[in-house]
């Protein structure tokens, strides 16, 4: 297996990891002594979040001001002021080295975050009316913050930050529909930098206390091995059936979104395995890397430990973590469920098989030999599922736990092997702090979107949202349909430059109530969960979006595929997850609101599964065979069926207490389907032939 994976490793492989390294926080890499100082100040801020997870109690503010001053001397001492070289002045774009400005740039920006907490009592007692030192610090901030951001993400969340704070002041002097009574400098400081309702908001607390573990955990899980071997795990299990290496690559990809939240390192971690070894099955280039894109941009919506917007949706929506994971858990799988099935189809239409079951690496010996990593993994949904502990309490010890198995695991390993256990150890504590060093380098990108998207948060805050609201219905017609439309592509098109946690943030901030407003009035009750999570998911789908997308430029790399049509295909299959969140808007029982019975669940979720099949199948021109024109129609009204029961139920004069009995009808569709098809599937044909012949 390592020699078929290592034939296909080349240059493409190398710019998907230095994609990844880019996206991972991993900018510079200086030499000498100055190596160890980005590491040394990510372990001591993980210090900091785990003392504040266990021991540690201060104020909430002071742990957001000093998780955002952590943020910043990463940033500033990571990240080079430009990437290329310009004016030919190397030290804005040195990568070997950490120069002497950004040195003192990190330090006033520290400094600048941490001033809230410094200065608590006085700040707090002169709330409103800031001094003229409050308001130089406070400006110091958002600038630095907003080059933090870009340096980091790019300049899409800096750009809509500053039109949003240019929008406050000169509102007065807009046309009459866009006309703002706008704020003075004093209010504007005072309430981005000196309270909780600007940067210093919701999105950082969650960032401070409850990502960052999280993110931390996913770090140390995948230094600990466990990426590797869910990605063997998934091969040794679905590697030898048709179109095996795509089925695994789904499975991995599932699993490795347990161990991070970005969808490119997802891509380098699963794909360099998996897809070389679908190349090889016969799957083409273009295909083989849109698989691997579609099954990574969904590792963010994968529970239960899901991206860091899903903690930001249970502050906003007011519920605990664990109803964030009970919403999103049916759309979630149903969606990787169908992309299964996606594979199987391209791999029936191409007539493909799997790999050769003595290429393959046995399931059980493959299961046992990685059993430790599901140890912390279980203690970690023991916590938040059995005991409902908090998520940072849940992940404080997870982490521990995982700390311990690391530490421990070589060592192991070598008094078995007959081999030197001390220096075993040495490692296993290496790995510990290179987890933790990675995990804080994984936060900077998080902290940074959610300290910049708070800027728009307070801004909307100060009065302008009434307004934006009013402009987005307008827009819209009053139409919650027309709606849902406007904020699915708004969301695409802004999360083409922004991370997912940003563009969520964005999203929801400005449309979330309309949606449950708007739908009221027409008659539709829409769940504050549901309309969260729709932003969610399509900010989840811009991550492969074209032209931007750079999830299918890093599949690309590997597969060396064209980006662009890599990209198209990769949102082609992930069509099927862009029709679910339209659906639960409407169809709550989707994501199990007010839905306690287990059995229902179920039914709801086989049914779920089954609709997004069928759309799978129009959407990919296949069933058993080629559909005809006629089928395509069919198979959208099992869609329909299955998603929307309590629509076709109110249509029949059903009562809505028998709404599930709709699903016999879809089933039936489906069935109807079947039986057009199976003379025409490729099976029966070659039967046919043979006894022709």
């Amino acid at each position: 297996m390592n020699k078929i994976v290592e034939e296909h490793l080349d240059e493409g492989l190398e710019k998907a990891r230095r994609l990844a390294e880019e996206e991972a926080g991993i900018s510079r890499k200086p030499l000498g002594p100055a190596r160890f100082v980005i590491p040394t100040i990510g372990v001591l801020w993980c210090l900091f979040q785990l003392s504040i997870a266990s021991w540690l109690i201060i104020d909430t503010v002071l742990i957001r001001a000093i998780h955002l001053g952590f943020a910043f001397l990463i940033v500033f001492l990571n990240y080079p002021l430009f990437k290329k070289r310009r004016w030919g002045l190397d030290f804005l774009s040195a990568k070997d080295r950490i120069p002497i400005p950004d040195y003192f740039i990190a330090a006033i920006a520290c400094l600048s975050a941490v001033y809230i907490a410094i200065d608590y009592a006085g700040i707090s007692a002169r709330y409103g009316a800031p001094i003229t030192r409050d308001v130089v610090i406070g400006l110091t901030l958002l600038v630095l913050l907003l080059e933090g951001s870009r340096r980091v993400i790019g300049p899409a969340l800096s750009i809509i930050a500053i039109f949003f704070c240019a929008y406050a002041f000169l509102g007065p002097y807009m046309p009459d529909i866009l006309a703002f009574k706008g704020v003075s400098l004093n209010r504007f400081i005072g309430q981005m930098t000196m309270s909780t309702e600007g940067i210093y908001g919701i999105p950082l607390d969650v960032s401070a206390t409850v990502v960052f573990l999280f993110v931390l955990f996913g770090s140390m899980l995948e230094r600990a091995g466990a990426g590797e071997y869910f990605i063997n795990l998934a091969l040794s299990l679905l590697g030898g059936f048709k179109g095996g290496p795509a089925k695994a690559a789904v499975l991995g990809s599932g699993l490795t979104g347990l161990v991070n939240g970005s969808s490119i390192a997802n891509i380098v971690t699963t794909g360099t395995f998996t897809i070389p070894l679908m190349k090889r099955v016969g799957y083409p280039p273009k295909k083989a890397a849109a698989v691997e894109v579609a099954a990574s941009t969904d590792g963010q919506i994968a529970p239960p430990i899901m991206g860091a917007a899903a903690f930001i949706i249970a502050e906003y929506v007011n519920v605990p973590y664990i109803e964030v994971i009970k919403a999103a858990a049916i759309p979630a799988f149903a969606s990787y469920a169908a992309l299964l099935y996606i594979t199987h189809i391209e791999a029936s239409k191409l007539g493909l098989k799997g790999i050769p079951r003595s290429e393959l690496p046995p399931f059980f010996r493959t299961f046992l030999s990685g059993l430790h990593y599901l140890i912390p993994l279980f203690g970690l949904l023991y916590e938040l599922i059995i005991l409902r502990h908090s998520p940072e309490l849940a992940a404080f010890h997870a982490v521990w736990i995982l700390a311990v198995v690391m530490l421990l695991q070589r060592p192991v390993k070598a008094y078995f092997k007959n081999q030197p256990v001390v220096p075993a150890l040495k490692q296993g504590v290496v790995d510990i702090f290179t987890g933790m060093a990675n995990g804080a380098r994984n936060m900077c990108a998080v902290a940074m979107a959610t300290a910049a998207a708070g800027i728009i948060v307070g801004v909307v805050a100060m009065g302008l949202g009434q307004l934006i609201t009013e402009i987005v219905g307008a827009l819209a017609g009053e139409n919650v349909y027309l709606l849902l439309i406007i904020t699915a592509f708004a969301s695409l098109i802004i999360g083409m430059g922004l991370p997912t946690t940003a563009t969520y943030i964005v999203m929801a901030s400005l449309t979330a109530p309309l949606i449950v407003e708007l739908g009221s009035e027409m008659g539709f009750v829409v769940p504050l969960m549901a309309a969260h999570l729709f932003c969610f998911f399509f900010g989840i789908l811009a991550d492969d979006t074209p032209p931007v997308g750079l999830a299918a430029y890093a599949a690309a790399a590997i597969a060396k595929s064209p980006p662009i049509p890599t990209g198209l295909q990769g949102f082609m299959y992930d069509i099927r997850t862009a029709i679910l969140p339209f659906m639960f808007i409407f169809n709550a029982d989707l994501i199990l609101h007010n839905i306690n019975s287990w059995s229902v669940a179920f039914l709801i979720f086989a049914m779920a599964c089954i609709g997004n099949f069928a759309f799978a199948s129009a959407t990919q021109g296949w069933f058993i065979a080629r559909n005809r024109f006629y089928e395509i129609p069919l198979l959208l009204a099992v869609t329909f069926i299955l998603m929307r029961p309590d629509a076709v139920a109110r249509y029949l004069g059903v009562p809505h207490e028998q709404r599930y009995w709709m699903y016999l009808i879809g089933l039936g569709i489906f069935g109807l389907v079947y039986v057009l098809q199976r003379p025409r599937s490729p099976g029966r044909s070659k039967l046919k032939t043979a006894a022709f012949a």
